[in-house]
């Protein structure tokens, strides 16, 4: 596969374009996004479903300039898809075949089933959820894919869509007419939507005001968790405002004027017909899942067993031995499981030890001052895919306190309704304090941990100056006390 590869999106109210680039077998980041709302559906229904040339214009100028980035970033590898637009109208072969015969580009038209399938890759691969439903709302249709203990079991799409249900209903003012035509249309899936994850920029647009007006310690969308009865009645301000003043003052960006009030009619009526609990915001969706039935056609679209392609992106890009991490991550492990009659904590902390542990080291990569709050960075923003906020967080925590004191809750204070108590944190801090003062002469002593009463025997099979001297400062949560013994 190419080193660096260009996915466009061609939707019935945006195109967009992302760029990703290799660090590894199966790891990869984004290097570019570009975003055009073109409308190329503007006008085609109420015209026979017939795209109108203003609108193709548009979405042709919009492809120049996409394929123009693409060339200056040396993407080798151009994947183009167009979903409900070009699917739906009966002369949207003219575009198609303009496209190809000056850009020397080739779309490809996919079914709405393929376009749920490419959603529920990108977002079975990339959030950390293994039972939910992805909705995702566009301009034409909305496309559904039905995620159970971690595979795809169902896909489905159905002909509800912004520009469509704003052409044929809202401007008409007939909004019960609207109702009636969705519910008609979600008569047609016959499965339990608990969970549900938002794609497409309806949800994320919801998601980024009701974040905002919570005071969300994180600026992060990309799985962004609410209940959804908590936010139907906001939902009812939006569609019922007058005017884009009054859209304003609810938060919504100007961008999203034209399509928001009947994107949230769509989605507040999904959500009440099938009474869903959780909303989770997906930060990824058909694009993404291009890419990845690309990068995994040989592993069954799904990534190895315990991959996580955030870490391995972070580590390949800013750590330059992978082996002192491998190293860290193995040995605080060792650490955790011995002191477990003291700590007692819950064994899902120790992969999170592990985690940040990896990580440990990548703020380095920018200045030795301060790595900690380097990595802190790092880890915030790009610790993206794959994880929950609150284990996000917890990661990037523990790396910027991995000193010798103990964090105290006025250190944490910002995240706190994201984070477990600051005994857990002291527990997992201190861990990891011992765990990288082991490693401060940088050599691989594979350590033996007993633990006898409060005392640590840490057996080595050499001596070590700087470490013995690192374990006196070393302050723990309860009385212990370390004891580096030579075999």
């Amino acid at each position: 596969m190419a080193t660096i590869t260009t996915i466009i999106d061609i939707g019935s109210n945006s195109m967009r374009m992302v760029v990703f680039k290799k660090t590894s077998r199966f790891a990869f980041h984004q290097i570019n996004e570009s975003k055009s709302k073109v409308k190329i559906s503007e006008g085609c229904y109420e015209n026979n479903g017939n795209l109108q040339d203003i609108p193709m214009q548009r979405a042709f100028n919009a492809l120049e300039s996409f394929l123009k980035i693409a060339k200056n970033l040396k993407s080798r590898k151009i994947l183009c898809v167009a979903t409900s637009a070009l699917r739906d109208a009966p002369n949207s072969k003219l575009f198609i075949s303009r496209v190809k015969k000056e850009l020397k580009l080739n779309i490809k038209v996919i079914d709405g089933s393929k376009e749920a399938y490419y959603g529920g890759v990108a977002t079975l691969n990339l959030t950390a959820c293994d039972n939910f439903t992805t909705v995702d709302i566009g301009g034409g249709s909305t496309e559904f894919a039905f995620i159970r203990d971690n595979n795809i079991v169902d896909t489905v799409s159905l002909k509800i869509g912004t520009v469509r249900i704003k052409e044929l209903y809202f401007n008409n003012n007939d909004f019960e007419g609207a109702k009636d035509y969705i519910i008609s249309q979600l008569e047609a899936i016959n499965m339990k939507l608990t969970t549900i994850v938002g794609l497409g920029g309806s949800a994320r647009a919801l998601s980024r005001i009701i974040l905002q007006n919570t005071n969300y310690p994180l600026d992060t969308l990309h799985g962004f968790k609410y209940k959804a009865k908590d936010n139907l009645e906001f939902f009812d301000k939006i569609v019922d405002a007058d005017s884009n003043k009054e859209l304003k003052k609810l938060g919504v960006e100007k961008d999203r004027y034209d399509t928001i009030k009947t994107g949230t009619f769509i989605f507040k009526t999904i959500l009440e017909y099938f009474e869903v609990k959780t909303v989770i915001t997906s930060g990824v969706g058909v694009r993404e899942g291009v890419y990845l039935t690309d990068l995994l056609r040989t592993s069954n679209y799904k990534f190895p067993a315990n991959f996580n392609i955030s870490i391995r992106s972070l580590l390949d890009r800013f750590i330059d031995d992978s082996s002192q991490s491998s190293y860290l991550g193995n040995n605080v492990r060792k650490i955790f499981d011995s002191l477990v009659p003291l700590h007692k904590l819950d064994k899902k902390y120790s992969s999170i030890l592990v985690m940040a542990s990896k990580l440990q080291l990548i703020g380095l990569s920018l200045n030795f001052d301060k790595n900690e709050d380097h990595a802190f960075w790092y880890i915030l923003n790009g610790l993206n895919y794959g994880f929950t906020h609150e284990d996000k967080i917890l990661i990037a925590i523990l790396t910027k306190f991995t000193k010798k004191s103990l964090p105290k809750q006025k250190d944490i204070e910002v995240f706190k309704t994201l984070l477990p108590s600051i005994e857990i944190i002291q527990w997992l801090s201190f861990m990891m304090t011992l765990n990288i003062s082991l490693h401060v002469e940088f050599n691989k002593t594979k350590y033996e941990y007993k633990l006898d009463d409060n005392i640590l025997n840490i057996i080595s099979n050499q001596n070590q100056y700087l470490v013995q001297r690192a374990l006196y400062k070393i302050k723990a949560p309860l009385d212990i006390e370390l004891n580096l013994v030579k075999d």
